[in-house]
């Protein structure tokens, strides 16, 4: 060990040299990119040092990059690939779709059938639009809110992420699109409240996550939830519930689980079978502004909102595959995995716990209960890192921050590799872990 490093430096360097070492075909790719993408990379949450995995090719809930290592994939294409790899229902629906043309240039009897379909299970969105991305889908119920109301303002919370260019961990991005932002803390009612009162005539909406997901999967109190609803309702502004990755939490999202009807909507990710897909949806006389038969219509143009492969996809996904009994399965699963990945980091010492809700989850380097981001300042993200990298060693494959978004193919036998493989990770690594008070 090197005298200036600290014994969790010390651990975490040599983490990373075995890294490169058992990779060097991922590293080689991502240097022949960089001579077209700029740090060889076109979406920004898959990099991290030394360089990403570059991933070969997937099969059910297992995936192999490009040195040949196999995974389990645990981190289920952040959140969007709850169907897994290559599931056989949603790929006879693209070959279908395929076979009849993807250009076609108008309607299709597709996009009809998804709707209906989304609409089944969120009652809420008594009418919905289509668009490509979860980051969409946000920009435009935002525009749809400040079109019903006349106002500008929006409430949004810190560490909150809507897309890449509504991010709120760490004061804002400076992609962000320029909308008047009133940042609240979340879980924080009285933080909201006193926006309201200072602003409440000019706020359009309140925007907000029912669990933050990359903020750390940091469920919304049911509580806090509720006084959103009740402070939108006060003001005249919209409350928004962005379900892009929650929808996933129940047949009906969040919104069905706590009894919290929202104005407004946004969704996406599985919900397109796998494919790129956004939808926002809510109130009938909010969304009956984009009628194109109106004189004033909000025109809401996208040449690919109604793309067939996506839309049979979708549809394929939800009506044949996603039944109510298979979504609160695989919520579930995720609920005893995350229960037993603590038990393990309990039974350490390790100052370090899962927080989420069903079959989403997110390691934090503390055990302390976490109800906003704010909690987590301070925490070493070197424990978080060695997990990381020690998990892959162990055939682990989940997102460098910490992210696990079970899939339909993960059963009993993936479950139980997971737990001998954190078991694993933490024995090695013990002493150099965060201890618990």
């Amino acid at each position: 060990m090197n005298a200036t490093q600290s014994p969790v430096d010390h651990a975490l360097f040599q983490a990373v040299e075995n890294y490169r070492a058992r990779n060097p075909r991922s590293a080689a790719l991502l240097a022949e990119a960089e001579t077209a993408l700029p740090g060889g990379n076109t979406r920004s949450v898959l990099f991290h040092g030394p360089f990403p995995l570059s991933m070969a090719r997937g099969a059910g809930c297992r995936v192999w990059d490009a040195d040949g290592h196999e995974y389990i994939d645990a981190l289920g294409e952040f959140t969007a690939g709850l169907y897994g790899h290559s599931h056989p229902v949603i790929m006879d629906a693209i070959q279908e779709a395929l076979a009849g043309g993807i250009n076609l240039s108008s309607h299709t009897a597709r996009e009809g059938l998804l709707a209906h379909e989304i609409q089944r299970r969120f009652p809420s969105m008594e009418l919905m639009r289509f668009a490509n991305s979860g980051t969409e889908a946000n920009l435009l119920a935002l525009a749809a809110a400040q079109a019903h109301t006349g106002r500008s303002k929006v409430v949004v919370f810190d560490g909150a992420y809507h897309g890449g260019v509504l991010t709120f961990a760490g004061g804002g991005s400076p992609m962000n699109v320029p909308h008047a932002f009133l940042v609240a803390r979340y879980n924080d009612a009285d933080s909201v409240r006193a926006l309201v009162a200072a602003h409440g005539a000019n706020i359009a909406a309140i925007l907000v996550e029912p669990m933050l997901g990359a903020g750390g999967c940091i469920p919304g109190e049911p509580a806090f939830l509720q006084a959103l609803r009740d402070l939108a309702d006060d003001c005249g502004a919209l409350l928004v519930f962005d379900e892009v990755m929650t929808s996933r939490l129940s047949f009906g999202g969040r919104q069905a689980l706590l009894s919290i009807r929202p104005d407004l909507t946004t969704a996406g990710k599985y919900l397109g079978g796998g494919m790129s897909f956004g939808v926002f949806g809510g109130r009938r006389e909010v969304m009956e502004r984009f009628d194109p038969r109106r004189p004033d219509a909000l025109a809401h143009a996208g040449t690919f909102n109604n793309n067939v492969l996506t839309m049979a996809a979708g549809h394929a996904g939800l009506a044949q595959v996603l039944t109510a009994e298979v979504v609160q399965a695989l919520n579930a699963r995720g609920e005893h995995l995350r229960a037993r990945f603590n038990a393990v980091l309990e039974r350490h010492g390790v100052d370090m716990a899962f927080t989420g809700t069903g079959s989403l989850m997110t390691l934090h380097a503390t055990a302390a209960p976490v109800r906003s981001p704010a909690d987590l300042q301070g925490t070493d993200g070197r424990a978080k890192d060695l997990v990381f990298f020690g998990l892959l060693d162990e055939g682990v494959f989940m997102a460098r921050r910490g992210l696990i978004a079970l899939s339909l193919p993960v059963g009993d036998a993936e479950c139980d590799a997971m737990v001998a493989a954190l078991e694993a990770v933490v024995a090695r690594h013990r002493n150099v872990l965060p201890a618990r008070a």
